[in-house]
């Protein structure tokens, strides 16, 4: 370094001997960056004695770059650099300044020799470069002999950072079996030196934990396999610890280290193995059909999909019994029963099973077949079974006419099981339909219990219960259907009521009639019915049957000339035979009306009563008609009865005693309207009240001869009257009053009554007042009586008085 800087400094001197310059920075340390730039100024040329003369001047080199060391740990401030200019005679006229970055705190100048110093120990990685601006003034004036002058000062950069992993620990995975070089992970090492100066940011890469199964890429850091055919069964997890050195890997680099944990990941590269060559099993021969009976395993070393095993029954000695599959959750195979067992029939079934891998990996198909077999052996155990009917349903036929009891058909079942225990048969009456048929609970034949009818059920269902008498519970059903057979019982009928007519002008041969029949037994396959005319009809020659042999037949006249005046109405008897075993025949009459018709046949009207009818009324509608009408009437004329009765009934049906004029009534009152029972008139007007007018509303008495009584003061007498009938003016005044059947009661009590009676309303047909002297007659003991009513001073006179508005 030293000698490069003698030499730059030699060639300077050497062409710029013969140039003035202002300013001369002295020789120092150039960055490769480094370069002079020529520049020519004009300006005063100050004289220290002389005036101020303007002259061109040429500066001769400018130092754009200074270096210092970072991490600088001498005693004394880091030389960095000198400035000069051609102007300073060394005589001291010139002062220099420095400003920029760090000027003052990091870096200083010497004002007289320009030296500049760094005051602190710099950091690159903090800040690689400073700029600072530098000039000279003269030191008497201040005035700058040249103008600013900026240079940078760049950190030199020493190796003080170790490589780092920013990104570890790592984690990775490669295939096992894989060949040697197969790429498993990069790692990657970050150096905070400067890369452009020496080899301090210069990384190599290398292993220092986890051969020989691996490698690294010195340079690149790329991770790759170095054994071949490593197998994760062996070994399944690897740890390898990789180290990064800077200054190219030599003496004196720093180092830094991260872990790379690497997995073998799994490859179809073992065969499944069954454990054993033989399983046995036992299976009850009660198991159901679909239901899992057992379970074998094949163990595969591999995982996941690679670990998938398929089961398959190799065919042959009861294959076709079973079948199997796989649980995917644990990967067994299932062993489920695919027909019913039978330990009766056969007690042990021998079959192989064969377990392969469902996802191959064609590379290693030369490692032998991935797939191994096995025998299974499956022993039926024996179970008590209910009996076994011989079918697994029966049908019977029975004619309809079978007398009771008469064994119509059977059923069997039997015990298979070792000890054959007997069995008893039983109806499960369900239905009181059952109750049709009985059977034999030791041999099980089946007899009618009722007559059969097949118009009313043809088809009976029963349900037969075979039973082990060793063991009850145990019990089978069979379903037995009862076909009843028709028999040619019913005779055959008009298949429809015929309304038939023969017109006047009918010519002979004419059909006036096409008849057909039914029959309510079932018909059988090609049944025909004969028709032909009743033997006592042939007699009057007036119609005869002509059968048409498709089932049908015809009503023919056998002359003309029908008059309604003469006969209106002809009765024809039809034989109907059916074609039944035993053959059923019936006589139908068939009633033929006379009736008049126009030229081309039409009805127009058969007799006198048509013209008065309705068309399209029949006698029976206005039958009904006519009866609702007598009902109606009935019904008003029970009604209007009702009424009158109720209006005649008396309203005094009480025979208690009237003294006190008190009526009792068992019906409402009718109100304004009912002007029966009283005298409107009288009541709302009682002055008119008469002395010898009877009273309509109690039962006339035969009347009696007025009795004496005390006589009463006129005074007494007009104060009593003016008393009433200033209440009974209140009272027809009164709108808020109760209704016209209502009982007012006045009380007045009087002066010096000589009374014997409480009750002192006088009414004409009445039975005198009673008379209470002859109590003083009866002797000492009803002398406190006597005295009660005959000797006190005031008497309690009460008038009740009726008022009807």
């Amino acid at each position: 370094m030293l000698t490069r800087n003698c030499f730059l400094l030699f060639l300077w001197f050497y062409f710029e001997q013969s140039s003035a310059s202002p300013i001369h920075s002295p020789p120092q340390p150039q960055s490769r960056l480094g370069k002079d730039h020529p520049r020519s100024l004009v300006g005063p040329s100050p004289g220290r004695h002389g005036g101020n003369t303007f002259q061109r001047v040429k500066r001769g080199w400018v130092w754009n770059q200074f270096f210092v060391l970072e991490e600088y740990m001498g005693s004394e401030p880091q030389y960095v650099g000198k400035l000069h200019t051609d102007l300073d005679k060394g005589d001291s006229g010139v002062k220099y300044t420095l400003s920029g970055d760090g000027a003052g705190s990091i870096f200083t100048i010497d004002q007289t020799t320009g030296d500049i110093h760094a005051l602190q120990s710099l950091d690159r990685e903090e800040k690689p470069y400073y700029t600072l601006r530098a000039q000279a003034v003269d030191i008497d004036t201040g005035r700058a002999l040249e103008p600013e002058s900026e240079f940078v000062i760049k950190v030199q950069d020493i190796n003080d950072n170790e490589p780092k992993f920013l990104e570890g620990p790592y984690t990775a995975s490669v295939p096992e079996m894989s060949p040697v070089g197969t790429y498993v992970t990069r790692v990657t090492a970050t150096d905070a030196d400067d890369p452009t100066y020496g080899n301090s940011a210069r990384v190599v890469y290398s292993i220092l934990h986890g051969q020989p199964y691996f490698s690294v890429d010195a340079k690149t850091g790329d991770i790759r396999t170095a054994l071949p055919n490593m197998d994760r069964e062996v070994k399944e997890l690897y740890q390898v610890l990789i180290q990064a050195k800077d200054m190219g890997g030599q003496l004196g680099g720093l180092a830094g280290t991260t872990t790379v944990n690497i997995s073998l990941s799994d490859v179809n590269d073992n065969p499944p193995r069954f454990s054993k060559s033989i399983f046995h099993l036992k299976v009850p021969e009660s198991s159901a059909v679909g239901s899992p009976i057992g379970r074998i395993k094949a163990h595969d070393l591999d995982i996941g999909k690679n670990a998938e095993i398929d089961y398959n029954i190799v065919p042959g000695d009861g294959g076709a019994m079973f079948d199997i599959s796989t649980n995917e959750h644990n990967q067994e195979g299932v062993i489920v029963l695919k027909r019913p067992l039978d330990y009766e029939m056969k007690k042990t079934y021998t079959f192989k099973v064969e377990a392969s891998n469902t996802h191959l990996d064609p590379r290693f198909h030369n490692f032998g077949p991935f797939k191994d077999m096995a025998m299974v052996k499956i022993y039926v155990l024996d179970v008590d079974e209910p009996p076994v009917f011989s079918q697994s349903s029966y049908s019977m036929d029975v004619d309809e006419d079978t007398p009771v009891g008469l064994i119509i058909g059977s059923v069997t079942a039997q015990d298979l099981d070792v000890g054959s225990s007997p069995v008893r048969y039983s109806i499960d009456w369900k239905r009181d339909l059952d109750s049709f048929f009985d059977i034999d609970p030791v041999e099980g034949t089946i007899s009618t219990n009722e007559l059969l009818d097949r118009e009313s059920i043809a088809q009976h269902n029963i349900s037969i219960v075979a039973t082990k008498i060793n063991n009850p519970v145990l019990s089978s059903r069979v379903a037995v259907t009862i076909h009843v057979n028709d028999v040619n019982e019913f005779p055959p009928e008009f298949a429809i009521p015929y309304e038939t007519f023969v017109c006047e002008s009918a010519k002979v041969g004419q059909v006036i009639q096409v008849i057909s029949a039914k029959d309510r037994d079932l018909p059988p396959a090609g049944q025909k019915f004969t028709y032909k005319s009743a033997q006592d009809d042939q007699k009057t020659k007036n119609f005869t049957v002509r059968d048409f042999g498709n089932n049908t037949a015809g009503i023919v006249t056998l002359h003309s000339g029908f008059r309604r005046r003469t006969q209106e109405l002809y009765e024809v008897a039809v034989v109907i035979s059916d074609s039944g075993y035993p053959s059923q025949s019936s006589t139908s009459t068939l009633t033929v009306r006379v009736c008049f018709c126009d030229s081309d046949g039409s009805l127009l009207t058969c007799n006198a009563e048509a013209i008065f009818l309705p068309v399209g009324l029949s006698t029976g509608a206005l039958i009904a008609i006519l009866m609702c009408i007598v009902i109606l009437l009935a019904i008003v004329v029970l009604y209007v009865g009702v009424k009158r009765q109720k209006k005649k009934e008396t309203l005094m049906t009480s025979k208690e005693d009237i003294r006190d004029n008190v009526i009792h009534y068992d019906d409402e009152g009718g109100g304004e309207e009912d002007t029966h029972a009283f005298d409107m008139g009288t009541l709302r007007n009682p002055k008119a009240i008469k002395n010898n007018l009877l009273r309509r509303d109690i039962k006339p008495e035969a009347k009696a001869p007025p009795q004496s009584r005390p006589p009463t003061s006129s005074h007494e007498s007009s104060d009593i009257q003016n008393f009433i009938h200033q209440r009974l003016q209140e009272h027809d005044k009164d709108t808020s009053a109760p209704p016209y059947d209502s009982l007012a009661t006045y009380a007045y009590e009087g002066e010096g009554s000589v009374a014997e009676s409480l009750s002192s309303i006088d009414s004409p047909g009445r039975e005198g007042d009673e008379d209470y002297y002859y109590l003083t007659e009866w002797g000492p003991r009803f002398k406190t009586l006597a005295g009660i009513f005959g000797e006190r001073s005031e008497n309690l006179v009460t008038y009740f008085y009726f008022h009807g508005r």
